[in-house]
């Protein structure tokens, strides 16, 4: 059986077992939304000015240096990436997959895994990259033998060499990610904990004894994953955009997060930083020590010249889409996950506000929007369109639908059925009001809804507004695909976000109590 030693441990090993240690250093990305620009603290866009005044984050350009640099501080390195390259700019929107291959292929990946976002247009764009990238694509706890475009190509797991060692990679999705994304009828997803097992299994039985996950699992299952299964070394994470971080107060655990004999990692999002774990093993494939730190993208890395060229020609036919001033707002409008996935947040007001003026002549009294369609934050001073797009990038259009009260009910309790774990669920909402209690039980937290000031009633009709997205049952809203007169057609929900910034300008972002906590 595996074991791991604490560093003291590990400095006792007798210089015979030391002749036999292997070093590695696995750097990680993941989460990584398209972001080959340079982004802000509120991890939208950021500006050629504030990047040379040292304001600015990540990007491409900035991956290449400090890959190049980390490569020449080991022996052996690899490069490795916990999905959802896909979606989140203007630049997956015209590009699809092809600008992530082609910058993937140029850092010089070793791995990746299917993120729920690569499945955003359907399996035909995840093999057009596939297709394009010089690295194997992993996802183990799928089935995809009915879907003709991946049952060939899209492996569990593989089998890398450096230095002359052997290392198993795993990869992992979402079990949810039907829900999530668009896969198609053709592929369905199982538990991570067998799927996980199985390929360790298979791959020890080969002979190796280092094995790595490339999880797009989320940090809570990635520990569920380290605990209930045996001889997996590390598991790469992402998916809960997770800053793992010794130094960082704002960290959701230690970098490594060590489960039994299992090193835990993730690197937060959007290439603003890069993971740098380095391990040693012995002979037998024990981990005898695990350390390492996110290192934070900002203005002490250089940009790559030549990157920053590709990129700027990448972004022409982008340019006039992306720098129309829209809106202006008084204040930074706060969209970022830590609070909408949580509670009511001043993004989550303006999405949902806006779809109800949009569609209120019509007879609608709701508006719902799930938080994981909101993707950034705003700051202070002139909105522009590539700002709105980065804040919702998924092309959804309005939907209208009507469904009674008690599936109102129904889908405010999936909405908070997750709370803590964060997904994406969350509703924000317009026209009601409503409390939950994470201390019940998923499935029994809402009350005091209200609808018009009034009290909801379930037997009573209610005309609805929500993304195409989530009516036809994403993030859990299966309750919603039933739902009697529905269009699913109505005009993109960026567009009308941005006219009603317009129309209320100097726009001015708030709360107002709508969703509260008990």
């Amino acid at each position: 059986m595996k074991r791991f030693l604490t560093a003291t441990a590990a400095l006792a090993l007798t210089s015979g077992m030391a002749a036999a240690e292997y070093k590695l250093t696995i750097l990680h990305t993941n989460d990584f939304h398209a972001r080959f620009e340079p982004i802000s603290k509120y991890d939208s866009g950021c500006s050629s000015e504030d990047d040379v005044a040292g304001e600015c984050f990540g990007g491409s350009a900035r991956l290449v240096t400090a890959i190049a640099e980390a490569r020449a501080r080991s022996d052996n390195a690899i490069l490795v990436d916990g999905g959802d390259q896909f979606q989140g700019t203007l630049f997956y929107t015209y590009y699809k997959g092809a600008l992530a291959a082609e910058m993937m292929n140029k850092l010089g990946y070793d791995g990746m895994t299917v993120g729920n976002h690569e499945f955003d247009d359907g399996p035909e764009v995840l093999r057009g990259f596939m297709d394009a990238v010089n690295f194997p694509v992993l996802m183990s706890n799928a089935d995809v033998s009915r879907e003709p475009l991946l049952a060939d190509k899209l492996a569990k797991s593989t089998v890398i060499e450096r230095g002359g060692e052997k290392i198993g990679l795993i990869g992992l999705t979402p079990e949810d990610t039907d829900e999530l994304a668009s896969p198609g009828d053709n592929i369905t997803f199982s538990d991570p904990v067998a799927a996980v097992q199985g390929e360790v299994d298979r791959l020890t039985t080969e002979g190796i004894n280092k094995i790595i996950v490339l999880s797009h699992s989320g940090y809570r299952t990635d520990q569920r994953v380290a605990a209930e299964t045996t001889g997996v070394d590390v598991i790469v994470g992402g998916h809960s955009n997770s800053l793992l971080s010794n130094t960082n107060d704002r960290a959701a655990g230690p970098y490594p997060t060590m489960v039994g004999e299992t090193a835990i990692v993730q690197a937060y999002a959007y290439g603003k930083f890069l993971g740098e774990l380095n391990v040693t093993f012995d002979e037998a494939g024990n981990i005898t020590q695990a350390v390492g730190e996110p290192i934070i993208m900002d203005a002490t890395i250089t940009p790559d010249a030549d990157t920053q060229a590709r990129i700027a020609q990448a972004a022409e036919p982008l340019e006039k889409i992306r720098n129309q001033v829209v809106a202006e707002t008084a204040a930074e409008i706060v969209g970022v996950r830590e609070d909408c996935r949580a509670r009511e947040c001043a993004m989550g007001n303006l999405i949902a506000d806006a779809m109800l003026a949009r569609v209120k002549d019509q007879g609608v009294q709701i508006a719902f929007q799930n938080s994981g369609g909101i993707r950034a934050s705003i700051d202070a001073g002139k909105v522009t369109m590539g700002e709105v797009l980065t804040v919702l990038p998924f092309q959804n259009t309005l939907s209208t639908f009507d469904v009674t009260g008690e599936t109102i009910i129904a889908a405010l309790e999936n909405g908070v059925s997750e709370h803590e774990e964060g997904a994406g669920r969350f509703p924000q909402v317009a026209g009601m009001s409503f409390a939950f209690d994470v201390s019940q039980p998923a499935g029994s937290r809402i009350s005091d809804v209200m609808v018009g000031g009034a009290p909801i009633d379930p037997a009573k009709v209610y005309s609805v507004v929500s993304n195409d997205y989530v009516r036809n049952g994403g993030d859990g809203y299966d309750m919603f695909k039933t739902a009697e007169n529905a269009y699913d057609f109505g005009p993109d929900l960026a567009d009308v976000t941005a006219e009603f910034l317009a129309a209320k300008g100097p726009y001015t972002p708030y709360t107002d109590g709508r969703i509260t906590e008990k």
